[in-house]
């Protein structure tokens, strides 16, 4: 199988999709030094009312996606209690379920049994596997996006996605510990 490393961001494969898009994210924490996050740190919180305040292109792209049919879906595998960072990922999910994406979360100790991949992904239309490659700090690596238009490998990250997806909680229903 030949790999090939490309770096557009996923919000590309997004637009190109027709049917669905699933992602899966494993960490307990990314890009600590974001100032979006040290602003959240520091009390700074979303208003939903005041959606230009936070609808940025990432929203943009969910919803024309969503818009054209595309089921996109995000499961996040939570280390409990969560770290900060992906406390702030919840309090910013309400702008990823607001576009039309729907979340999920599951705390690790519930993944027992579950054959999971290593690293973050995404899978477009069941034929196209993003691969995403982070740093020990959880910065995205140099060539940190690999996508892979591998069906079968695709087929794999999506079975595992599903299962854990069964497992999760949704979004609304889910409470940080």
């Amino acid at each position: 199988m030949e790999r090939q490393r490309v770096q557009p961001p996923a919000r590309s494969a997004l637009a190109q999709a027709q049917r669905s898009a699933v992602h899966m994210e494993l960490r307990d924490s990314y890009m600590l030094d974001d100032p979006e996050f040290i602003a959240w740190q520091q009390g700074k919180r979303l208003k939903l009312e005041d959606r230009g305040s936070w609808w940025g292109g990432w929203h943009s792209a969910v919803q024309a996606a969503t818009d054209r049919g595309v089921v996109v879906r995000r499961v996040r595998i939570v280390s409990e209690p969560l770290h900060d960072y992906v406390r702030y990922e919840y309090d910013l999910t309400a702008g990823n379920v607001a576009a039309g994406e729907q979340v999920r979360w599951l705390p690790r100790r519930q993944v027992t049994g579950l054959l999971v991949p290593a690293n973050d992904f995404w899978v477009f239309d069941d034929e196209l596997l993003l691969v995403h490659h982070f740093t020990g700090e959880g910065q995205l690596a140099e060539d940190g996006r690999e996508y892979l238009p591998d069906a079968e490998l695709a087929a794999l990250h999506a079975e595992a996605f599903e299962a854990v997806w069964q497992r999760a909680v949704p979004h609304d229903e889910y409470r940080p510990v």
